[in-house]
């Protein structure tokens, strides 16, 4: 038993140890916020997202820009009609080559041409519709990049929050061991002056012990809570963080706050939904002809990269593709049923944010009632371990009750910080749910 208890304290105080060593860093939320900001992967992530959209809307240039082709084509034939027809783009026909004889067996004929094709989109009304879907996803990528940045400065609020919390859970254990180690003292010279029983101070040890361990616990929830930041941050050195800043009571305007259908994520949606009627409305218009213009200037000769004769070809298409099978039918049909999908799960995602809006408020009521319970607790707990501590100097006190004060001290005043920590995070949820 006594080895195993040596080896427990030796491992604690190497812990303890290995945290003190590490490099401990002071750091404030406007410091962080700043780092996140610049370095954060997910706000990159979003912003690689939108210049794709962007992208995406771009190709879309090509319902109203030209299509420029360029070519350079040499053949050796001895094929007659394209033997003759390359005579006839060189300009090179003779009498002699009306011969029947040369007609039917010509000799090697050489050709190259040169060639620079123009298509031009008049009308393409699909191509319209297409075009300003691609937008609509491409400002709605932009808002969700917005709403991105927003929820990491809400994740930073309560990491560093969290940070917080756990400074404090190692102030009150460390206050917590103290008292533990002063009550043991008092134990061993009353068990030496024969007023206490070995088993008395026993419970005093297992105390110590059980403090010790929830310290440890604590010290780990540092680091953990470090480490959280540097990944929000996107720092790979992750060293222990030490905030300039104290948890304390916050207090916000949280009057009249309401889901704004002008929030990032909601605003998103809704240009999501007019893209996918953009997508519907270009479905319909594929059953409509489309007019398109085209050109071509071409050179020829019987030597490469050279153009003695030339030509040029203009004109205009229009056309309708009538039928093709029913797969435009099926087509319209998926589009206007993600359609209405997507007004579904738009109602849906305003609905789900209010009730989420009602929820917090009625946490955020909890949570302020619970702070002043909590804070009176506290007073109380410890009003009470006083008068124990003194009885138990008198000797007019079970070491039980007194440990019992004690422990009851600590983990009201743990419940105080705590509930400190949930009356914040809901009024920063509550700000982040209604942000505009």
């Amino acid at each position: 038993m006594k080895n195993i208890k040596s080896i427990l304290i030796l491992f604690l105080f190497v812990s303890t140890l290995s945290i003190q060593a590490q490099e401990i860093i002071p750091i404030s939320k406007a410091d962080v916020f700043a780092k996140v900001k610049e370095h954060n992967t997910s706000i990159k992530i979003s912003k690689e997202e939108f210049n794709a959209a962007k992208a995406d809307y771009s190709q879309t240039n090509a319902v109203f820009l030209p299509n420029i082709t360029a070519s350079h084509t040499g053949i050796s034939t001895t094929n007659p009609l394209m033997a003759f027809g390359s005579k006839l783009n060189q300009e090179i026909l003779t009498a002699n080559d009306f011969n029947p004889a040369l007609l039917n067996d010509p000799t090697t004929t050489r050709n190259f041409a040169t060639k620079i094709e123009v298509q031009q989109p008049l009308i393409n009304l699909d191509g319209f519709y297409q075009r300003k879907a691609a937008k609509s996803k491409m400002e709605a990528m932009s808002l969700k990049t917005e709403r991105t940045q927003d929820y990491m400065i809400f994740e930073v609020d309560k990491a560093y929050m969290q940070l917080q919390l756990a400074y404090k859970a190692v102030e009150v254990l460390g206050k917590a061991l103290e008292a533990a180690n002063a009550n043991k003292k008092m134990a061993d010279n009353s068990f030496n002056e024969g007023f206490l029983q070995r088993a008395d101070v026993l419970n005093v040890e297992v105390r110590v012990t059980e403090v010790k361990n929830q310290l440890q616990t604590a010290k780990s929830n540092v680091q953990n809570a470090s480490n959280y930041l540097s990944f929000l941050m996107n720092d790979k050195t992750y060293v222990v963080y030490k905030p300039t800043e104290n948890l304390s009571v916050a207090s916000f305007n949280v009057d009249d706050k309401n889901i704004s259908e002008n929030r990032s994520d909601i605003k998103a949606m809704e240009l999501a939904l007019k893209g996918y009627e953009a997508m519907n409305k270009a479905d319909k218009m594929a059953f409509l002809p489309r007019l398109n213009a085209f050109g071509s200037y071409e050179m020829y000769d019987d030597k490469i990269f050279q153009g003695d004769a030339n030509g040029y070809i203009i004109g205009a298409q229009l056309s309708w593709d009538i039928f093709q099978g029913s797969k435009r039918f099926g087509k319209a049909k998926k589009s206007k049923a993600e359609l209405e999908k997507s007004k579904l799960e738009y109602n849906q995602y305003v609905s789900k944010s209010n009730l989420e809006l009602n929820k917090v408020k009625r946490q955020l009521v909890d949570a302020k009632n619970s702070l002043e319970l909590t804070k009176l607790a506290v007073e109380q707990s410890e009003e009470s371990l006083r008068i124990r501590k003194n009885r138990f100097k008198e000797g007019l006190e079970k070491t039980s009750d007194l440990l019992i004060a004690e422990t009851q001290f600590a983990q009201k005043q743990l419940e105080y910080y705590q509930t400190i920590f949930e009356f914040n995070f809901t009024q920063t949820y509550l700000e982040f749910l209604t942000k505009q």
